[in-house]
């Protein structure tokens, strides 16, 4: 069996942390009789400056003929960089905004997991994070207020939020068939006392809970959800939720774990197609230096063996792999404290390589 996979590294340190993901992935395939094919394509500031577009033809032509799709990170330096100019559409950032809009990427997955061995970075009280916290936030990524109708006028303006029966149908189903390969929980965070768009959201959501009857639909506001984020996050195993709410929800879910060094993420399209990022920047300024945490990407590596390559043996090994090694005790620079093990970016994918 072989696996079409596109890799965009991007700018800053994305080919520090692909390249290391991409080792990873090569001992994966070894182990489990299989074979990647890479495809490289440019996007962001990098594609700017080769093709003068933050999203060339050709990438998006790669993209398609693929079966996922490898980003490592976006854009320049935060505050200003060489790329900075008036056309919005012309910003590094534009080239990742225009490949999730052409490869309909509608569902977007954020998991917030602290490991044991780093749960002393959470703000959270120890007693509250405990062994450890795994969250998987699903937001509707294409639809609702973001992209409803807008209107401005002198004294008034208005935002539209709208969903399609088979807007949340779609992103639904994303969540449940999440949860059967989790702890078979579903948390619906809507509005519902509130809004008709949520009433509509939810009865939608009903209605496609019937098809997984194995696992338990829960639903929540948005504000509650928000604070028993904090208070109680071992309640929670797949959230699902609008885009709005799920833009700030899995933020602040994000914001538990303490180390967005290690958060990765995935956007799925209809079928198999999805694209697999950290959730990290481009970091320039430590970018070829080594020191960069490629843990990010390896993880979103995981995802993407889990949800577009139907690989999930694979997809746990590599989650193994990185509980081991941290559980040794190796940290790269930006979550090390006095008397870890620290270690460079290529080094780091060494270990999780030797671990798998």
């Amino acid at each position: 069996m072989s696996y079409k996979i596109a890799v965009l590294k991007g700018d800053g340190i994305g080919p520090d942390v692909v390249d290391c993901t991409i080792g990873v992935l090569n001992k994966v395939a070894a182990e489990h009789g299989t074979v990647f094919e890479y495809t490289e394509g440019l996007i962001g500031g990098i594609a700017i400056d080769e093709t003068g577009v933050p999203l060339p033809g050709d990438t998006l032509d790669i993209c398609k003929r693929s079966d996922a799709v490898l980003l490592g990170a976006v854009g320049g330096a935060v505050g200003g960089s060489k790329w900075d100019n008036p056309d919005g559409s012309l910003r590094p950032e534009a080239g990742l905004l225009a490949i999730r809009k052409e490869l309909g990427l509608f569902a977007n997955l954020r998991p917030a997991v602290i490991y044991p061995a780093l749960k002393e970075a959470s703000p959270l009280k120890p007693e509250i994070v405990g062994e450890g916290i795994d969250i998987l936030v699903v937001r509707e990524l294409t639809g609702g207020i973001y992209f409803g109708e807008k209107h401005t006028e002198e004294d008034f303006a208005y935002d539209q939020m709208k969903y399609s029966t088979h807007e949340v149908r779609r992103i639904a189903h994303v969540a449940f068939k999440a949860a059967m390969k989790r702890n078979k929980k579903v948390t619906s965070v809507d509005k519902a006392n509130v809004l008709d768009v949520s009433r509509f959201w939810r009865k939608v959501v009903v209605d496609v809970a019937k098809e997984y009857p194995e696992v338990e639909l829960v639903h929540m506001y948005v504000d509650n959800a928000a604070m028993q984020l904090i208070k109680d996050p071992h309640q929670f195993d797949v959230i699902v939720t609008g885009n709005m709410f799920g833009d700030i929800l899995s933020d602040e879910a994000a914001m538990i774990t303490g180390s967005i060094g290690m958060l990765a993420s995935a956007s799925l399209a209809e079928g198999t197609l999805g694209l697999y990022e950290p959730v990290h920047g481009s970091a320039p300024d430590i970018a070829g230096k080594d020191i960069a945490n490629p843990i990010a990407t390896i993880l979103s590596s995981a995802m993407m063996l889990r949800y577009s390559l139907d690989m999930p043996e694979a997809a746990d090994d590599i989650e193994a792999a990185v509980t081991k090694v941290l559980a040794d005790g190796y940290r790269t620079a930006d979550i090390a404290k006095e008397g870890d093990k620290v270690v460079g970016t290529a080094r780091m994918g060494e270990l999780i390589k030797k671990y798998l």
